[in-house]
């Protein structure tokens, strides 16, 4: 590669102290235009294409729907019954967890298998035969292969929210892992907008094109099938899980610059020399590894609060806020576009005080507004009725805790799982956390309803607990990460374990001088 190449794109900062380059937008520094285009092409095909998916399959409803009666008459010469639409209905939305979750258990071995470049670019046959299927199960008059698309595209989702946050961790410096790792929260943001946004019906939101709209997701993966193989694998695993130093050190040039690359192997190489003689883990093995103990459980209580904290239920009630504060129903479509582009510009706030603020701050501090906003919500709803300014309130909370949502715990939980972790229980960890992630939102997809039913609007008292003590848990458990390699991380876990150590020993002195 010319040297005027390199040169070009140096990185931007290294932790050294070396002199920054890089974008510069007032005092945020920005990972240099190389690793932009590596974010880019990682993440259209992965988090981007999740997003879409999760906002997509709303719009359509009532058109699906239509066709599954249409298609029952015209096999059975009956009606269907409501009890048997509104069951494939919800198998044709909730089989996109159960793929999503059978992904992300087989990701993290996949990525050691064909690397985390090779397993993104594999992953996008899922998304092409998913679109197939679902552009033509209207012309075949087949539900049945929309139930099977949407279960090949959960798959896709889950093996892409598995591997693409360890790939754009490993790539970049450690003084903008933060920053690149915003990076899948801004796309699944931005995938989500972009679903709200061409399920309109001044767009593909019309009854005949919602096959047309469903297919649509072909187009993410085949723009990342396009760009992605022209970026280098991860030079941490071409290094520590391939032992080829020498394209290690040349995907170290192609993204950080010769005058950048030389810190960042020996980071890498310091971390290798760590794991002489170990081996990738499996999930089950980080269970029984105490050196980990509290890595595991923080990934465990971060993942599942990510979907248990109620932000799900705060789009639930978006559309009958939105009714109650005078909004016509044909505007609410474009009231809930609203609430996905303040999420998406969240995460993009995000991105650029991750490296500023640090992790800790910005997760814990979203935690403890969205406990707030719990409250808060809570009393506008119960007020509905005393004062026509309450549900304008109602309204102001749900924009509050999308905010709070996507400053914190959306953007910076991956971070965090890709930082805690070495080399070679990074992807076991990522299978846990993708898991716990998966089954907790099947889980309050599943009981949401009767929690709505048995508490209405007082629900959100759950989710104030829930808040709240995940914000305390991180403020008291959780190191701050922001510019540290992983090796120092890994040593201030290990600290905090040989202190709780000490105090265990010395506990058990003082027990037995007692005796």
């Amino acid at each position: 590669m010319p040297e005027d190449y390199m040169t070009e794109y140096e990185p931007l900062l290294t932790k050294e102290g070396k002199e920054r380059k890089g974008i510069k937008f007032f005092c945020f520094q920005f990972p240099n235009k190389f690793l932009l285009l590596v974010m880019f092409a990682t993440c259209i095909g992965g988090t981007f294409q999740c997003g879409y998916n999760i906002s997509v399959i709303n719009a359509p409803t009532k058109y699906v729907q239509d066709f599954i009666n249409q298609t029952w008459r015209q096999r059975y010469q009956t009606e269907i019954s409501k009890d048997v639409l509104t069951l494939l209905w919800s198998t044709i939305v909730s089989i996109f967890t159960i793929g999503g979750f059978i992904g992300v258990s087989i990701g993290g071995t996949l990525s050691v298998k064909l690397g985390r470049r090779g397993t993104l670019l594999a992953n996008n046959v899922f998304s092409l035969v998913a679109a197939l299927l679902m552009g033509l199960s209207s012309s075949a008059g087949s539900f049945e292969l929309l139930i099977i698309g949407r279960f090949l595209i959960g798959i896709n989702a889950g093996i892409a929210l598995c591997v693409e946050p360890m790939f754009l961790g490993e790539i970049a410096p450690t003084s903008l892992r933060g920053a690149m790792g915003t990076g899948s929260s801004i796309f699944l943001t931005g995938g989500i907008l972009s679903g709200q946004v061409m399920g309109l019906k001044e767009v593909l939101g019309r009854e005949q094109y919602w096959p047309l709209l469903l297919s649509t997701t072909c187009i993410p993966a085949l723009l990342q099938l396009q760009l992605l193989p022209w970026f280098p694998e991860s030079p941490r695993f071409l290094l520590i899980d391939k032992g080829d130093e020498e394209k290690c050190k040349k995907a170290l040039n192609q993204l950080h610059g010769v005058a950048g690359s030389d810190s960042v192997l020996e980071d890498i190489q310091r971390e290798k020399n760590n794991l002489v003689g170990f081996k990738a883990k499996k999930p089950w093995e980080l269970f029984a590894d105490r050196s980990v103990r509290w890595q595991v459980i923080t990934i465990i209580v971060l993942n599942a609060a990510q979907q248990l904290n109620g932000v799900n239920a705060m789009y639930f009630y978006a559309d009958y806020l939105f009714r109650q504060a005078g909004i016509a129903e044909d505007n609410i479509p474009y009231a809930t576009v609203g609430t996905g582009a303040c999420e998406c510009l969240t995460a993009l706030t995000c991105g650029m005080l991750v490296e500023s603020l640090g992790r800790k701050v910005l997760i814990s501090g979203g935690y403890l507004l969205m406990s707030i906003c719990c409250i808060l919500f809570t009393v506008t709803l119960a007020l509905q009725d005393v004062s026509p300014i309450f549900p304008y309130l109602s309204v102001a909370c749900v924009f509050a805790f999308v905010l709070s949502f996507g400053l914190g715990p959306g953007g910076v939980t991956n971070i965090l799982t890709t930082e805690m972790f070495k080399q070679t229980a990074r992807p076991a960890a990522f299978m846990i956390a993708g898991s716990v992630n998966w089954l907790s939102f099947f889980f309050i997809g599943l009981l949401f309803p009767f929690i709505v039913l048995g508490l209405q609007h007082y629900c959100f008292l759950v989710f104030f607990v829930v808040c709240l003590s995940v914000g305390i848990y991180i403020i008291v458990v959780l190191p701050e990460t922001k510019n540290k390699s992983f090796v120092e991380i890994q040593q201030e876990f290990q600290s905090r374990r040989s202190k709780e150590s000490k105090y265990d020993e010395e506990g058990a002195l003082l027990i037995s001088t007692t005796l």
